[in-house]
């Protein structure tokens, strides 16, 4: 019997019918068995970042992420891009990562999704430097662009595009293999 991987999956969006999360939860739908994903949805209840909170007792909504990416084996990261970034409340989350070791040599999988021409490419360079600032293990083969996500997804967030199911496949067979 094949160990089992865990995976904190997080979407760097709070709208409620964010493309990227439609997309996150098709890729878990992809994912071989051997795969176990955790949905954290908690992004909007972390403080504003403050380096004076950010204690051994600080708060409890950060030290539930930190356990949950403790926990985890690997991460997924689906981001889209506001304002040419990453979106705030995810780059608030790294934020409250950088003063711990929890995302210390953790494979993650990182993918950008956008309607635009660009798959939020600014926010995907954003967002590595901000992984590898704080030494996440972002694999090899497990980066990905999409650009004009609205014609990949149908209303359901079903994939319709066998390019795109192929290349989250392939994301996911490296992220598989970066936590065995």
């Amino acid at each position: 019997m094949s160990k089992t991987i865990n995976i904190i999956a997080i979407s760097g969006s709070l709208r409620q019918k964010s493309s990227n999360t439609a997309l996150m939860n098709a890729i878990i739908g992809l994912a071989p068995d051997s795969m176990k994903y955790t949905i954290y949805n908690g992004l909007g209840d972390l403080p504003h970042f403050n380096p004076d909170l950010d204690t051994d007792e600080g708060p409890e909504s950060v030290l539930y992420l930190r356990n949950q990416l403790e926990a985890a084996d690997g991460v997924l990261i689906c981001t889209p891009e506001y304002g040419n970034g990453v979106p705030g409340v995810l780059k608030n989350a790294l934020d409250w990562l950088v003063s711990s070791t929890v995302m210390m040599n953790k494979p993650a999988a990182v993918i950008s999704a956008s309607p635009t021409p660009m798959g939020g490419d600014k926010a995907h360079a954003s967002l590595l430097l901000t992984l590898n600032m704080i030494n996440t293990n972002v694999v090899e083969g497990g980066k990905l662009i999409i650009p004009h996500i609205n014609l990949k997804l149908n209303q359901e967030g079903a994939i319709t595009n066998a390019e795109l199911e192929q290349e989250l496949k392939a994301v996911l067979k490296a992220l598989e293999e970066a936590c065995s």
